[in-house]
């Protein structure tokens, strides 16, 4: 079974504490490329669903840059320190909400009238072009998700369908670049459709829930060591082949 989490680790962030870390993850030094919060939340469900535990020193580097670049030594550890205090809570508190209630509620950003989307610079390409439009909120999330599984593959090199399935669920709300990809998404808009935003969060927090589940014997696998010779008793004859008893010999020691 998963190791408890403590209930004041598992504290969740507040909606201040949220804005102020999408904050000090854009003061991230240059040239690292850090994520946002919302890619965060989808990256560190990546990082709880993976078939290994992952401490967070291993996966940190990744939140800070994509290619898991060190930030640099002069770096301002109060600020360093601050924005992994957050992201460790957030870390704790979504691996409660899985473990202990099989639910979570994740950072999505609607865009309405109060939160419209940001207009695409000229020259650049529209990552949104071309999604639905219930996919086009969750995109940001499900890159971040994305952004764990290729910097962690051992969750997509998994031997297993129901894995590679719940995985194609996720994907469906970024852009397809081949001809497979929009025949998966094809038949996953036919045989389960989603009708609303609300659907579509439902959705991809089963989905992520699912793969917690799939994942999770391996995740917290302890393996057995065996021992290639018999243990050696303290009244058996020592192993060296001194005559003496086990006791006596190397076992004194």
């Amino acid at each position: 079974m998963p190791p408890p989490v403590v209930a004041t680790t598992a504290h969740d962030l507040t909606d201040e504490e949220f804005a102020e870390l999408d904050d000090l993850l854009l003061e991230t030094p240059q040239p690292l490329t850090p994520v946002d919060a919302v890619m965060l939340d989808g990256f560190l469900c990546g990082i709880l669903v993976q078939p290994v535990l992952l401490e967070p020193a291993v996966w940190l580097p990744f939140v800070f840059d994509f290619d898991g670049q060190p930030l640099p030594d002069d770096v301002d550890t109060a600020w360093r320190d601050r924005v992994s205090a957050l992201v460790v809570r957030r870390y704790n508190a979504l691996n409660h909400a899985i473990v202990e209630d099989g639910w979570f509620n994740p950072l999505v950003l609607e865009f309405d009238e109060e939160h419209p989307r940001e207009p695409v610079p000229e020259g650049e390409v529209d990552p949104l072009a071309g999604l639905p439009e219930v996919s086009q909120p969750l995109m940001p999330w499900v890159a971040g998700f994305q952004h764990a599984a290729l910097s962690f593959p051992d969750l997509s090199e998994m031997p297993d369908d129901a894995v590679m399935s719940a995985l194609a669920r996720l994907y469906r709300h970024l852009p397809t670049e081949t001809d497979e990809e929009r025949e998966v998404v094809a038949v996953l808009d036919k045989e389960f459709p989603l009708a609303t935003l609300d659907d579509a969060i439902e959705e991809l927090v089963v989905t992520v829930a699912d793969l917690s589940d799939l994942t999770r014997d391996q995740r917290y696998h302890v393996e057995q060591v065996r021992r290639e010779t018999p243990k050696v008793g303290r009244n058996d004859p020592c192993p060296c082949g001194s005559g003496k008893k086990f006791k006596q010999c190397h076992g004194a020691t």
